[in-house]
């Protein structure tokens, strides 16, 4: 059985001319152990709430998993398996979520997979602690990974294993492939730490090193980790490359294929005399999960009906939030938030205008979860009455990530995979980038994650550049699929944390300030045109067809241009002021609506306290830009905006300039 996982991930890597066989041939047997004898899974519906999660965090052994999908039952098949790394195939080069069935998470850059099993493992603690009754264990599984020395030496899993140990999550089980090879040779040469220890102080229960080719050894070795009361980490070592006679032990066999001499002596050398992608009938039958699963999951489904019966309003809220569905009342909560922030219009920093929001969301949201990169009091993540979230009970909804950002995003990530929670999680903007692949793995993803960020520009003042972002706004933006706020107000901060909780098709990056901004006057309070990320604030006294300039702005600087067109009125120039909380939402509005709202064939002048780059689409005629193409300085912020032209009267003499260029 596991020289066929080996035979199909040696003839697809190399029908493919690319892949790396390396790790599948070192990991078959580990993979014949969990998936035949312990793993919980039906491939007839790959998403079986009572399932067992199995994660492939050294993702670049992509066809481990595809010859063990396909050999299980999922709905894949030889000719998937030939098609290998293709174009539009079911079985790219690095597994992808919504792409392969059975597949749990999108895993490649090395580490976030073991991420998001500890966010999984996690959700599923949570989930319990909420929803199992006694006698009735709904939600009870476990999470498997496979990880590799990459995954080791990349920071993020020391991140993530840390907590791992702290919030005693011990349904989670790691298969470390301990070959010591890596894509340059020997890592005794840049990995010398001892694995064991590290994770023995990591509070996980360690076991091993056993043989990682002897089946029953690693069997065992799960089922003795099923009984800890920590994670478990089974040392498994291996040989990598394990048949190739030439290639097995050494960097060569890691990421290219074997070519078909060596290939042809492998098979010789394992015993395997079939032809390419042939797999005899009693492998198949062997490996065949499907009644099995189906079995498993109707005993569950049965329990299930029971506990319905007995629990019927924890049933229909685990299912609604399963479903990823919002409460019936949803849409009445936003506008009675926004409502009341309107009529308080409170002078507030938008970070604690998030605050207000969470105040006036949560309550109605039990699946919201929140949680902090060791700033709760800064970020202002945490609401009324909230409680921590601790492993004596799991019973929480906010958690402390401690000072681990890019943890924090991918253990989020995890949750979100795992359903039944809307997690968010903050720290400073600046810090965004500690977290950036996790943030882009959730947009490729399209991740219901909310990532939380203040201290959102030049106005953090005196901690100095290191801590005033400058180009992170923009850098998010660019992000496919990333919706990025950066708010004005409490409306709009309000605003924009009902879009992010709303949107179910991907993560939202909200932007929040360190300083008070005053409530910005508009002529209405419209919420329809706010979740448009882009409309008109304030329009021209005379009307639409008057307009001289527009003043486009986002964030702190809308109070800003609202002041400078005061000024530009008392001159007797038509202004428009739009404000547009977010670029990119305001960017898939209809093109009619974009034009309107920006004024066709009227100059536009659009203001942010950061990167430019991104602002001039928006440009029409003689217009400009003013922002900040440089870092900041260490200063109290009001200095600091006066120093760099985020004042009325730049933007008074800027528009004056743009209109006589114009003329």
């Amino acid at each position: 059985m596991a020289n066929a996982v080996r035979a199909l991930a040696m003839d697809a890597v190399q029908k493919a001319n690319s892949g790396h066989p390396g790790m599948p041939m070192g990991m078959a047997d580990i993979a014949v152990a969990l998936w035949t004898k312990h793993l919980r899974h039906n491939p007839s519906d790959p998403k079986w709430l009572g399932r067992d999660r199995f994660l492939l965090s050294n993702g670049h052994g992509s066809m481990l998993q595809y010859a063990l999908l396909h050999l299980a039952g999922y709905d894949l098949t030889i000719d998937d398996l030939k098609n290998f790394r293709q174009l539009h195939s079911k079985t790219p080069g690095h597994p992808e979520i919504g792409v392969t069935p059975g597949v749990e998470t999108s895993t490649g850059p090395l580490g976030q997979g073991i991420a998001n099993a500890v966010g999984m493992a996690l959700a599923e603690k949570m989930l319990a602690a909420e929803f199992n009754e006694e006698g009735y264990d709904i939600i009870n599984n476990y999470t498997y990974a496979f990880l590799g020395d990459g995954c080791l030496m990349e920071g993020i899993s020391h991140e993530v294993c840390s907590l791992a140990g702290v919030w005693k999550l011990n349904k989670l089980i790691a298969l470390y492939d301990d070959n010591g090879i890596s894509i340059d040779g020997k890592i005794e040469n840049w990995f010398g730490e001892n694995v064991r220890e590290r994770f023995e102080s990591y509070n996980w229960n360690v076991i091993g090193p056993i043989d990682g080719h002897d089946i029953e050894a690693v069997s065992e070795a799960i089922e003795e980790a099923k009984k800890s009361d920590k994670p478990t980490l089974i040392d498994c070592k291996t040989v990598i490359g394990f048949g190739s006679p030439n290639r097995a032990g050494t960097s060569k066999a890691h990421g290219s294929p074997l070519g078909d001499e060596e290939l042809a002596e492998a098979k010789k050398a394992l015993g395997w005399e079939y032809a390419p992608f042939e797999i005899p009938q009693e492998i198949y039958d062997a490996f065949d999960a499907r009644k099995a699963g189906a079995e498993m999951e109707e005993a569950w489904l049965e329990k299930y009906r029971r506990y319905a019966e007995a629990f019927p309003a924890k049933a229909a809220e685990l299912e609604r939030r399963m479903k990823g569905q919002l409460p019936e009342n949803w849409d009445d909560v936003i506008l009675e938030a926004i409502v009341n922030a309107a009529g308080e219009a409170k002078t507030v920093a938008t970070r604690k205008a998030s605050q207000m929001a969470l105040n006036a969301y949560a309550p109605h949201l039990p699946e919201l979860l929140g949680g902090s990169a060791d700033l709760t009091s800064s970020n202002l993540t945490n609401w009324e009455g909230v409680q921590a979230m601790r492993p004596d009970t799991y019973l929480g909804r906010h958690i402390n990530y401690g000072v681990r950002e890019f943890g924090m995003c991918a253990i989020m990530n995890g949750i979100a995979l795992y359903g039944g929670f809307i997690p968010y999680g903050a720290t400073f903007l600046t810090f965004a980038d500690y977290g950036r692949n996790a943030l882009r793995m959730a947009a490729l993803m399209k991740l219901r994650s909310i990532f939380v960020f203040t201290h959102d520009s030049i106005g953090v003042g005196e901690d100095g550049p290191t801590h005033q972002p400058i180009e992170q706004t923009e850098s998010l933006r660019i992000i496919p699929n990333m919706d990025v706020w950066r708010p004005a107000d409490a409306c709009e901060t309000l605003t924009a944390w009902a879009c992010a909780i709303s949107r179910q098709d991907g993560p939202s990056s909200l932007i929040f300030s360190r300083q008070n901004l005053p409530f910005v006057e508009r002529d209405e309070i419209n919420v329809d045109d706010m979740e448009k990320g882009g409309y008109i604030m304030l329009e021209a006294p005379n009307g639409p067809s008057s307009v001289e300039v527009t003043l486009v702005a986002t964030g702190s600087e809308v109070a800003l241009a609202a002041e400078a067109r005061k000024q530009l009125l008392a001159m007797n120039i038509q202004t428009r002021l739009v404000s547009m909380p977010s670029t990119t939402v305001f960017d898939r509005q209809d093109k009619e609506y974009r034009d309107f709202v920006l004024g066709e064939g009227r100059p536009v002048v659009a203001i942010e306290a950061g990167r430019t780059d991104g602002w001039w689409k928006y440009i029409r005629g003689a217009g400009t830009v003013i922002g900040l193409d440089r870092f900041g300085e260490s200063a109290p912020a009001s200095e600091l905006f006066k120093l760099f032209g985020f004042t009325v009267d730049n933007v008074v003499e800027t528009v004056q300039h743009v209109l006589s260029q114009g003329k």
